[in-house]
């Protein structure tokens, strides 16, 4: 899945007794109402962070996450989490992509010749 939107806040890395690391990413959609969603970058991935900073409009691509757990009482509880795997600047602005294809000043001319022609024969119905 992904979710498109602005950064609004990064949180500090967070570095576990067991080394397990984690850093927190809200980021704000672009809808008619828009939502603050908190995503999890876990492990190597809080390496993604280090290029953005609040403010970027970005993609995330996320994985969404469900627990249960059982309190002592034996009440049971569920919990979701987004965990993001990929990130990338958002808007095709970022990207210097030609909108039309030249053609190169060395290649030969190409003969205008009926591709289909082969295939008079077809007795399909439309």
């Amino acid at each position: 899945m992904e979710l498109t939107g602005t950064i609004k806040k990064i949180s500090d890395l967070q570095t576990f007794n067991s080394g397990f690391q984690k850093k927190e990413l809200v980021l704000l959609t672009e809808e008619q109402y828009p939502q603050p969603i908190n995503i999890e970058f876990l492990s190597e991935k809080v390496d993604l962070l280090n290029t953005y900073k609040v403010g970027d409009k970005v993609k995330v691509h996320i994985n969404i996450r469900g627990r249960e757990w059982t309190s002592p009482q034996g009440d049971v509880k569920y919990f979701n989490s987004i965990t993001a795997w990929r990130m990338e600047k958002d808007g095709s602005s970022d990207f210097n992509e030609p909108t039309e294809a030249t053609p190169s000043q060395n290649s030969p001319a190409t003969e205008n010749k009926n591709v289909f022609a082969e295939d008079e024969d077809d007795d399909l119905p439309f």
